[in-house]
């Protein structure tokens, strides 16, 4: 499942972000939400979140669970 509707994601979810860095090479991150920083329903790119770790950067990913 893709990360870009807000309604699918959640704290304490584990999802694959792309940080900002990391835009270019698409290299993705896994960790769990702490808490979501996109407040539209939609978001094209994927919904910002932060990590509980503390690391930002938009879903890409929401593996199977």
């Amino acid at each position: 499942m893709d990360g870009k509707n807000r309604k699918d994601i959640y704290p304490g979810l584990e999802v694959d972000i792309i940080l900002k860095k990391d835009q270019r090479s698409g290299a993705l991150t896994r960790g769990v939400v702490a808490n979501l920083l996109t407040s539209a329903a939609y978001h094209s790119r994927g919904i910002k979140v932060r990590l509980e770790d503390g690391q930002v950067g938009r879903v890409a990913v929401i593996p199977l669970q």
